[in-house]
């Protein structure tokens, strides 16, 4: 063993697997870290009357079993199962096992909690991104407004489609037509208008399949997962293709993840002053950084400046960031989900003969290689119990 493995090892304490937040024991915790004591029971204070026989003793006797099974705390008459909306299986067992190896100073895999990094893809990775991407609709949805503003774009493509809100048209539109849209309800406002429309567009809007506010079509076990990183000292980080002041706006409130820890295709600002001779930033049409593809893990160390030691992607676009992750050293987690469940969410690939897809691209390529690299798959069909926290 290293001089250097030792003294990491000297300086870590060891520590057992820790539970997800929403996992704490009720009897420990009314909400977090509250601790909550059990009464306390005597022995000395059962007391059997005189010339009691057996038969009036054991009954007193299990009385007290009674009491004491009421208030024994529920881990102590059942197994605690630390990833419960997950099925056990390779993929389960694999993050078990990463975090174990990574969190145990006995572990030649140990890593200390300042090193501990988790990335994870946003759209198809913790949140539903079919039949279009959330932030593709926002924009979309932004058109009207955007035309009322500026009215000669009304009889311009790729606006004008837009306007005829004909599915079939929009859906056809290229790429490149999406992108002009994206830059046009996206950029030429302040960053603090921007945010107040977002903010708003998001608590009213709703999708159209489930009915529900679009953040509440958040993964449940995904969420699990990042509770479970984060309660066994990992910082957890979104590297998301999407746009950063996009995801920014609602990370912390739906993931827990604060702004400053997203990462996203990124636009450029510009400083300026109001009326008043307040400074403002204004959002341009300018692109800094395609969190795509080979921009996530260049995007990972413009960011954070270290190399995760996990990450979890989706598709074609995460192949980078997954291969980024798991070259380095030690213990390393590189895990993408298949959406195979076409009746709980959605089914695409076209990895394993599912239907293809543009959206949330998963293709035999990159699943062949995840098999060779030991990226475990997570089958959404067979890996998860549950797909929403509202099921």
């Amino acid at each position: 063993m290293s001089s250097d493995s030792q003294s990491r090892k000297a300086q870590a304490p060891q520590q057992p697997l820790h539970k997800c937040a929403h996992q704490e024991h009720e009897g420990l915790a009314d909400g977090p870290g509250a601790l909550r004591a059990y009464p306390r029971i005597s022995v000395s204070s059962v007391r059997l009357p005189v010339g009691s026989d057996m038969s009036n003793i054991r009954g007193t006797l299990l009385a007290v079993l009674v009491v004491l099974t009421t208030w024994l705390p529920t881990s102590a008459q059942t197994s605690t199962d630390l990833l419960p909306s997950w099925n056990d299986g390779a993929a389960k067992q694999a993050i078990l096992n990463f975090v174990r190896n990574t969190t145990d100073a006995a572990s030649t895999s140990y890593v200390l909690p300042e090193d501990r990094i988790a990335t994870f893809d946003q759209d198809g990775t913790l949140w539903v991104e079919h039949p279009m991407y959330t932030q593709v609709v926002y924009c979309l949805e932004r058109v009207p407004a955007l035309v009322a503003a500026k009215p000669e774009l009304k009889n311009v493509e790729p606006f004008k489609t837009v306007l005829s809100r004909n599915r079939e048209a929009i859906a056809k539109l290229s790429t490149d037509d999406l992108l002009k849209i994206l830059a046009a309800t996206l950029t030429g406002m302040s960053v603090d208008q921007f945010k107040t429309e977002a903010k708003n567009w998001l608590n009213t809007a709703h999708d159209p399949r489930w009915k529900r506010p679009y953040t509440e079509l958040t993964y449940f076990p995904m969420m699990e997962l990042l509770k479970f990183l984060r309660a066994n000292s990992f910082k957890t980080y979104i590297v998301t293709g999407g746009g950063q002041d996009f995801v920014r706006v609602y990370a912390q409130a739906v993931y827990g993840i604060p702004p400053e820890q997203v990462i996203g295709t990124a636009g450029g600002t510009k400083y300026g002053y109001d009326k008043s001779g307040k400074p403002f930033l204004t959002k341009e049409p300018k692109l800094l950084l395609n969190d795509n593809d080979a921009g996530k893990p260049e995007g990972i160390y413009l960011m954070i400046g270290k190399v995760p030691y996990a990450s979890f992607g989706n598709s074609t676009g995460d192949r980078q960031m997954l291969e980024y992750t798991t070259t380095g050293g030690g213990a390393r987690l590189g895990m993408l989900v298949l959406h195979d469940d076409a009746e709980r969410e959605y089914a695409y690939g076209p990895a394993e003969k599912l239907p293809d897809t543009k959206v949330g691209t998963f293709t035999q390529a990159l699943y062949d290689e995840a098999k060779s690299k030991n990226w475990p798959v997570i089958s959404m069909k067979r890996d998860w119990k549950r797909i929403f926290a509202f099921e």
